[in-house]
């Protein structure tokens, strides 16, 4: 499963049943109309390497979920990470990867459904990494319901003191909200990354937290310099007991 493509998030399936983003039918007949093209939704790697490196060690062992036909574990394995399993809903895409990459061993490919990762046991991946996955869920048929399967299958499949790096176009008012349900407890750190063909002028660094209020939220007045910026939630799993306490997040004046 990938982010949502720029149309109206709907196709056409068997029988003209109209089809969601959610659905493995809809991916499949997408990537069979695009022939395994590579394309990277959101950003590219370079743009996430500073937060990537930070975060997550090359000795890591990294979930990609829903990793699509995207580029961007072909150029982590440059980059010198040494154990990768991607995920998709798409068994075409999948096939497709795995024939690509059948000589780097660094790199697996599975067929799985973020929702249910059962296959996976508890705390078997340092991090995991999501570039539209849930925002393509959010589209879907059970969008609240599909996105809490998800974060809480992510947050049990993370080793205590792991990150779940999340890219997302969802503000903290409509993502926070996700990553703070009931069984979790993460450490939530925000950061934005202008869109890779923006121009204007950034006053921030883009390695720089944005704070956040109390609740989760942006502070009154913030506003990013590109629109249609893109945000990085960099979420650490806390040690103890998930959900035996108040979720936290990076709190405006915090370091």
């Amino acid at each position: 499963m990938s982010s949502p493509p720029p149309d109206d998030g709907e196709g056409e399936g068997s029988g003209g049943r109209s089809l969601s983003y959610g659905e493995a039918e809809y991916w499949d007949a997408r990537y069979v109309e695009e022939g395994g093209a590579p394309y990277d939704w959101y950003q590219r790697y370079d743009a996430l390497r500073p937060f990537v490196r930070r975060f997550a060690p090359p000795a890591s062992r990294l979930l990609m979920i829903g990793c699509g036909s995207a580029l961007m574990s072909e150029d982590m394995v440059t980059d010198g990470y040494v154990e990768i399993v991607n995920i998709d809903i798409s068994s075409v895409v999948i096939e497709m990867m795995r024939k690509k990459y059948f000589n780097i061993p660094q790199l697996q490919y599975l067929r799985m459904d973020v929702r249910d990762m059962s296959m996976f046991p508890d705390e078997s991946f340092d991090c995991a990494i999501d570039k539209g996955t849930l925002d393509s869920l959010m589209c879907g048929v059970d969008a609240p319901l599909s996105a809490a399967q998800m974060v809480l299958e992510v947050d049990r499949l993370i080793k205590p003191g792991g990150v779940f790096i999340l890219i997302t176009y969802g503000d903290p008012s409509v993502r926070v909200p996700h990553l703070n349900q009931p069984g979790c407890n993460w450490k939530i750190v925000l950061y934005i990354l202008p869109r890779p063909n923006f121009t204007g002028k950034i006053r921030r660094h883009v390695l720089d937290p944005v704070p956040l209020t109390e609740k989760g939220r942006l502070p009154d007045g913030f506003v990013p310099e590109d629109p249609d910026s893109h945000y990085v939630y960099v979420c650490e799993k806390m040690q103890g007991l998930t959900g035996a306490g108040s979720p936290t997040v990076e709190r405006q004046g915090e370091e």
